[in-house]
């Protein structure tokens, strides 16, 4: 059996919510294996909220740029946040954003390789901004959105410069109606897709593993309610089914008023110019998303270094 830290309860604690007790408790019952212990507390209904991941730890910034209707989205990480306040990081995020939009490219090797346009390729001058700033620096992904006729928006949420933030957020509008409408609206998407942070555009389009995970916990939360298997089975449908509604961008209610979905907000503004307006696609990427941070015990550190 793994033996179950200090540190082990910590970050459990910190992904969770939940009580020390509680976590490791959760912990021992899961042989150590955090995102078995997490899903445990929360069949229990001892942890916090279902999205909270752990701390974030990469900085740098996303870079959003658009162009009628093309957009990208690009996010480069450096080791601490002063790097982003950085003029000549700043410069390189905004080149190589419009490099993935020119040429419409998501994969992060091509955009690697790609031409950098003061010479050589992106890789060079990454390489040359780490020897410059004396901090390491990396692309991480790039994302590409096009529509036929339409807009294509961007916004950025806590920006540190024109383009570029914390929280870049692309939208795909399809329709012949005009940009006066369609920029506006898609904006408005994009503010709602920043503070919300849909997983999905149709409740159908939600990951599989994920919607089995949710359907797994939902079910033994409904098995300990001792009510027949009838209405666990219906138990658990009205739990997934307000999951997909929830994480689904057209089925969420709109930030704006609270209580309009989505598509309905995008529905009606076609019926008032006449036009079917469709929301294509989205792209949200929140900086250093997904990635955990190492955290380090700063006295001990210094107790080590003096051989206490």
């Amino acid at each position: 059996m793994a033996e179950i830290t200090a540190a082990l309860v910590k970050e459990l604690r910190d992904r969770t919510g939940a009580g020390m007790m509680d976590c490791k408790k959760a912990l021992v019952e899961n042989g150590g294996d955090i995102e078995a212990s997490i899903d445990w507390l929360r069949t229990k209904g001892l942890a916090a909220a279902a999205k909270k991941a752990g701390r974030v730890a990469a900085e740098g910034l996303v870079g959003v740029a658009t162009d009628g209707t093309r957009g990208a989205v690009v996010e480069i990480n450096s080791e601490t946040d002063f790097v982003a306040k950085n003029d000549q990081f700043q410069a390189f995020v905004r080149d190589v954003t419009k490099v993935a939009l020119d040429g419409g490219i998501t994969d992060i090797d091509a955009l690697a390789a790609a031409a950098y346009p003061t010479g050589g390729t992106v890789a060079e001058a990454l390489t040359q901004n780490i020897a410059t700033i004396g901090e390491n620096q990396s692309l991480r992904r790039s994302a590409v959105v096009t529509v036929e006729s339409g807009v294509v928006s961007g916004y950025v949420h806590n920006a540190a410069a024109a383009g570029m933030g914390k929280i870049g957020v692309l939208i795909a509008l399809e329709s012949t109606a005009g940009a006066d409408v369609l920029e506006p609206l898609a904006k408005q998407i994009a503010m709602h897709v920043a503070a919300a942070n849909p997983l999905a555009l149709n409740g159908d389009d939600l990951d599989a593993d994920m919607v089995a995970r949710e359907r797994a916990i939902a079910e033994e939360k409904a098995a300990e309610s001792g009510k027949p298997a009838e209405i666990v089975a219906k138990m658990v449908d009205g739990a997934i089914a307000k999951f997909r509604k929830e994480n689904a961008l057209l089925s969420q209610l709109f930030v704006m008023d609270g209580k309009t979905p989505v598509a309905e907000v995008i529905a009606a503004a076609g019926k008032d110019v006449g036009a079917t307006i469709t929301l294509k696609q989205f792209v949200r990427f929140q900086l250093g998303d997904g990635i955990e941070k190492e955290e380090s015990d700063f006295a001990a550190e210094v107790a080590k270094v003096a051989g206490a």
